[in-house]
């Protein structure tokens, strides 16, 4: 009995020996995430981190218990990370079941995206192996949509998958128009500026940024008292008061984004971050004196106004990065699940528009992971940091060249099958 369990324990530690032995990759182009560019990099993973990263002559390592991977001339770049997201709260549109993004009501503060999180969806699976391994999972609806968390793209359970728990809070900042259907023109014909415009729509406004006013007030004050009876949509909003947990506003408008700021001002809030800000390009001056980043909403859009020029979605990067201004994209609006997918294809779209490549890159990297509170894990190919990465044989901001044939998160080798694949490989052998 004891010799099995012997031979048990030395089989385990064998196991555990083989799954944390050292990996060295060998002859990569590193794009590191803040404009830096290694070739011929030598990079070693260790215990779920990069222990070292530089060209090959500057990194000495033991051959010795260790697996060397050659990846001569391909690309190894940090995982991309997807902010602003639904992904993993919904499956099928047309089944309700299926369906967990939002909650009804105005004020769901006490909403959490973490515990909803779906790791079993497979279109998890599909995103990933384009290179995203990270995202900020967002509730929607009401003034107040909930919290967000940071998940990974994989694991059992929700648990297991959290990366970073109730990053922020959402709110959704009462605007004078919307757009709800693709069909719909992001161009107003001037009976919908009318309406834009009409007193009745500007009281709905209105009595909706007052609820949220007096809402914050009663949470405020609730925080302070020393006896109370328990609220927890109150008690949802106390690290918004007393840390550094970040208060995301969706909005979209000049207006909009102007209240939006003048709110957190209002609370003391200590850090903010606009999600949207279509319309930012127009007021950086006022967005760069507070200092305020941005998720900036999917640049494959139509503008705003029918007076603006028609590219003006995919000019705002550069516009906000000649402002000094901090931001990453997002891949929210229409089949924004399935199609994140092709996130790392709207930073490749920038290069068109006054960037180059590692600028590009450091908008679905370390600006996220900068404006998400995970830049000091994540975001960049730097020492001490997560091995979150991956191996492209071609440029993974490009549609056709990108190839993805190796993924690391935390130092685990991911698999890269996913159900597209698979509805491939079956297919194809009829």
């Amino acid at each position: 009995m004891i010799k099995k369990i012997i031979t048990l324990l030395l089989f385990i530690q064998f196991v555990y020996a083989q799954n944390n032995t050292p990996i060295v990759l060998i002859g990569g182009i590193a794009h590191v995430g803040n404009g830096e560019v290694i070739e011929n990099a030598t990079i070693i993973i260790s215990n779920g981190k990069i222990e070292k990263i530089g060209p090959k002559q500057n990194v000495q390592f033991d051959e010795k218990n260790m697996t060397i991977i050659n990846v001569q001339n391909k690309h190894i770049y940090p995982s991309f990370i997807l902010p602003n997201t639904t992904l993993g709260l919904a499956e099928i549109d047309a089944v309700r079941a299926s369906r967990d993004e939002r909650e009804v009501g105005d004020f769901n503060s006490n909403v959490r995206s973490q515990i909803a999180y779906n790791t079993e969806s497979i279109v998890l699976s599909t995103v990933r192996t384009n290179g995203i391994l990270l995202a900020q999972v967002t509730p929607r609806g009401g003034l107040i949509a909930g919290t967000s968390s940071i998940m990974k793209l994989k694991g059992d359970n929700w648990q297991e998958a959290t990366y970073l728990k109730d990053d922020g809070l959402h709110i959704n900042w009462p605007e004078t128009y919307h757009h709800d259907h693709w069909t719909h023109s992001h161009d107003f014909t001037a009976k919908d500026k009318d309406l834009d415009e009409s007193d009745n729509k500007k009281k709905k406004k209105k009595k909706s940024i007052d609820k949220l006013y007096d809402f914050f007030e009663n949470a405020k004050q609730y925080n302070l008292m020393k006896e109370k009876d328990f609220d927890l949509r109150f008690e949802a909003l106390k690290n918004i008061f007393s840390s550094n947990t970040t208060l995301y506003i969706h909005a979209n408008t000049v207006n909009g984004i102007k209240e939006a700021i003048m709110f957190s001002k209002h609370y003391n809030i200590k850090k903010m971050v606009i999600v949207g800000g279509s319309e930012s390009w127009r007021i950086t001056d006022f967005i760069k004196e507070h200092n305020i980043p941005i998720i900036l909403k999917r640049i494959h859009s139509l503008p705003n106004h029918q007076d603006d020029d028609i590219d003006q979605s995919f000019k705002t990067p550069k516009i906000l990065k000649e402002a000094g201004i901090l931001f990453c994209l997002d891949y929210q609006g229409d089949m924004e699940r399935m199609g994140s997918r092709n996130l790392p294809f709207l930073a490749g779209s920038t290069v068109s528009y006054g960037f180059n490549k590692e600028e590009a890159l450091e908008l679905i990297t370390s600006n996220s992971a900068k404006i998400l509170g995970i830049a000091h894990r994540t975001g960049t190919l730097e020492a001490g940091k997560d091995a979150n990465l991956f191996i492209s044989s071609g440029d993974a901001l490009e549609v056709m060249s990108n190839n993805i044939e190796l993924l690391f998160f935390m130092g685990e080798n991911i698999s890269l099958n996913n159900h597209q694949l698979e509805l491939y490989n079956k297919y194809l052998k009829k």
